[in-house]
């Protein structure tokens, strides 16, 4: 069962999405409070075990602080003294999740990965939260890839086995895998995966996050949707009081914005495939642009609302966000009545289908809790 709005409420819902991306937003000197979208994060120290404190709870534009505008899920990932990956993960914003906290002040690892989640595809529910876990790898993902039922016939029925959830990311993960087992290495699988990705799919988005022990990879791709790196030698390290030693410990910072006002945050090229052995890092250009690109326009509403990025100027379900800069809510909805879109709603325009709430179910030793949550 669906509900639906007419266009002008959605207007009023996009303009939420966009509000306060000025000019602004284009100043890389200082971090930014961007809206919309998943937000990833990883850090490789290259050895020394330490905390992700800092970066997850305490920075200016930490993970934490990035959850009131994607609320529909948190995780955290690491590895264990064996080199095993551990995630812990729910479907509530990192800022009211108490497990979130606690691993993130407490857990040591030499290599994080973390994502909060604005939810696009799928339910509220664990199995769609980020990160996934394969074949001691974790991943994470923001961006929007389609034609999925395609997808699904490139996996062999063992393959699709290890897909628990419904979206998009993880389906994703699940062919990088096999195409990581084919190749028979990790840098190659991911280049081999995300190149056919590219050439049959339609793609808006696929940013990436994939760790291994003491391994990460990052990619943007193509330019739709960010992704920044603060290296060592430019400032990177795990964060004050976040290591054993005496001060913080070199490291290497990928996230989906600066996190804070450290001048050295660089934004990877689209297309760019980083690749960090302990705090070596290499960059890698090996992919043509996307044969079926999707542009904002051609998302639904709650797709285009999840991937709210730099590129704002394509209109969404018709509607042109840069002229939604600026004005309130209620003053959108009245200067869009005297325009050809105000009169199509008035005049009873084809309605959009929303989806209904979702009750999430957070699994705790095995018993189902019923948890109060944010639509999607």
């Amino acid at each position: 069962m669906q509900r639906w709005v007419k266009s002008s409420s959605l207007v009023v819902m996009i303009f939420l999405c966009v509000a306060g991306r000025g000019p602004e937003a284009r100043d890389h000197s200082r971090y930014r409070k961007a809206n919309g979208m998943c937000r990833l994060f990883g850090m490789s120290t290259g050895g020394p075990r330490v905390r992700a404190a800092h970066w997850l709870l305490d920075a200016p534009s930490s993970l934490r602080a990035q959850s009131h505008r994607m609320p529909h899920g948190a995780g955290l990932g690491w590895f264990s003294l064996g080199g095993e990956p551990v995630r812990d993960r729910a479907p509530l914003a990192a800022f009211e999740n108490a497990d979130f906290d606690l691993h993130a002040r407490n857990v040591p690892s030499h290599t994080f990965v973390s994502h909060v989640r604005d939810a696009s595809v799928g339910g509220l529910t664990v199995h769609n939260c980020h990160p996934f876990v394969m074949n001691d790898r974790l991943f994470a993902h923001n961006g929007v890839v389609k034609g999925l039922d395609t997808l699904r016939t490139w996996l062999t029925d063992v393959e699709r086995a290890h897909v628990a959830g419904e979206t998009d990311s993880e389906l994703v993960f699940a062919f990088v895998t096999a195409e990581i087992r084919r190749r028979g290495d990790t840098t190659e699988g991911i280049i081999e995966a995300v190149r056919r990705i590219g050439a049959e799919l339609p793609v808006f988005a696929v940013n990436l996050l994939i760790a291994e022990s003491g391994r990460l990879w990052a990619l943007r791709y193509p330019e739709s949707n960010e992704l920044w790196v603060l290296s060592p030698d430019r400032g990177g390290t795990s964060g004050p009081g976040d290591a054993a030693a005496d001060g913080p410990v070199p490291a290497v910072v990928i996230a989906s914005e600066p996190m804070d006002d450290r001048p050295g945050w660089r934004p990877l090229e689209p297309g760019e495939l980083l690749v960090v052995d302990g705090l070596a890092e290499t960059s890698l250009f090996p992919f043509e642009p996307p044969r079926h690109p999707l542009r904002r326009c051609d998302l639904s509403a709650r797709e285009a609302a999840s991937q709210q990025t730099a590129v704002a100027d394509e209109p969404v379900q018709g509607v042109p966000v840069a002229s939604l800069r600026g004005a309130s809510p209620s003053a959108t909805t009245g200067a869009m009545a005297g325009t050809a879109a105000g009169a199509a709603a008035g005049a009873g325009a084809q309605a959009v289908p929303v989806r209904r709430p979702l009750t999430p179910l957070v699994l705790r030793n095995a018993q189902r809790k019923a948890v109060r949550g944010p639509s999607v």
